[in-house]
Order: C-alpha cells, then sequence, then structure tokens
C-alpha cells in the first residue's frame, strides 16, 4: 500500500486520468446492466396472458396489455406485430423484423462501443504511461555513479509499472463484461425470435375462429331451406 500511495503522489498525472476512466468505465457497466434488467420480461407468464387477452378481448385489448408490460419484448416487438395483425401474417412478420433490427438491437447494444474502447484505451494509456515513465528514469540513471543513487531510480521503475498495472486491472474486467453482454444480447435475440413465431401462431389461431364463423353462418339457412 506504500508503494502505491507513493506512485499516486510522485506520479499523479498517469494516476488521475487511469482513476478517472476506471470510474467512468464502472458506471458505464452499471449503467448497461441496468438497462438489460429493465429490458426483461418473463415470457413463461406473459405469453398465456397475452393468448388469453387476444383471444377473448381481441387485438386492441391485447396491445394495450402488451403497452403495460415490462421489458423490450411486449412493448416492442409485442406492439408492433398486432399493430399489423389486420394486414396478414406477412405484415406482421416484416413488422417485427423491423423493429427488432432498427430498434430493440441498437437498445441492447449502447453503451458497449464505449465499454469496449475503453478497455482498449486503458490498456494502451497504461503502457504510454509506464514507457515514459522508464523514459524519464533511464536518462537520469546515466547521469548517476553511486549504488544508493541508482537503488531509488530502480524505485522509480517499480513505481512507473503501476500505470501499466492500472491498465490492466481496468481493462480486463471491462473486456469480461463486454464479453458477457454480447452472450446475452444474443440470447435475448434468439427468445425474441422465440417469441416472434408464437405471436404468429397466436394471432392465426384467434383468426381461424372469427373466419369460420361468417361461412357456418351462411351455410346454415341454405341448409335450413332444403
Amino acid at each position: 500500500m506504500q508503494v502505491f500511495r507513493e506512485f499516486i503522489v510522485n506520479h499523479w498525472y498517469f494516476a488521475i486520468p487511469m482513476f478517472a476512466m476506471s470510474l467512468v468505465a464502472f458506471a458505464l457497466v452499471l449503467w448497461r446492466f441496468l438497462l438489460n434488467m429493465s429490458a426483461r420480461t418473463n415470457i413463461n407468464v406473459f405469453l398465456p396472458q397475452l393468448q388469453d387477452k387476444l383471444a377473448k378481448d381481441g387485438v386492441e385489448a391485447a396491445i394495450h396489455y402488451c403497452e403495460t408490460q415490462p421489458g423490450l419484448i411486449p412493448r416492442k416487438l409485442c406492439v408492433a406485430g398486432l399493430e399489423t395483425s389486420r394486414l396478414g401474417l406477412a405484415a406482421m412478420r416484416r413488422a417485427m423484423v423491423n423493429v427488432v433490427e432498427l430498434e430493440i438491437l441498437p437498445m441492447l447494444n449502447f453503451l458497449l462501443p464505449m465499454i469496449l474502447a475503453i478497455a482498449k484505451i486503458a490498456t494502451m494509456v497504461g503502457l504510454l504511461g509506464t514507457v515514459i515513465s522508464m523514459i524519464g528514469t533511464f536518462s537520469e540513471l546515466t547521469n548517476m555513479k553511486s549504488g544508493s543513487e541508482l537503488g531509488n531510480r530502480g524505485k522509480d521503475i517499480g513505481l512507473a509499472l503501476f500505470a501499466t498495472a492500472l491498465g490492466l486491472v481496468t481493462a480486463i474486467p471491462l473486456v469480461f463484461a463486454h464479453v458477457l453482454f454480447k452472450a446475452w444480447n444474443h440470447g435475448f435475440e434468439l427468445k425474441m425470435k422465440s417469441v416472434a413465431q408464437k405471436l404468429l401462431l397466436m394471432v392465426q389461431a384467434a383468426k381461424t375462429p372469427a373466419a369460420a364463423a361468417p361461412s357456418s353462418a351462411a351455410v346454415t339457412p341454405a341448409t335450413m331451406r332444403r
């Protein structure tokens, strides 16, 4: 701890930017994590309730129900599909594909480029701090002759390596978090595809009884006249 304190005091011009990047990176990771939590939906509970609402009350009630649910899948994906359900299943599919590509995926990838950029920059900034400190230390070593002075300069070399260490300490968790977020996005995308397919089946099943009712009503009078 004493050596680390000396690094902060003697090399503050490297320590302050590194600590600032670490704080910003932590805030970005926490922000992205909270956004992911707010995007989730319990599909096992949501889909049966949506199917019941669609069968009993119709499309408009189902849209209103989706708008009141938490998560991106009900409020974005399902609403886009239900709003175009009167135009047919092909229109529903196109609408859901568009909302996934143009709205949901950009929202899921928000902050990820910044997290990855800080992870890459932190390592290079730490290495740059170490190199600059080493250049200054080695230039002073050429003018020294006594062993005690050389020992003090060796201590400065050790302090300079703290810049690289701080860069790695900042970068490694960020790279790990970025990989986890990308994997979460991939799983969420697969879940959206599954929900979209189930929604198409639910709308098709809801339209089938409505289409069969007029045809049966038209056949009944003719049969009675016979």
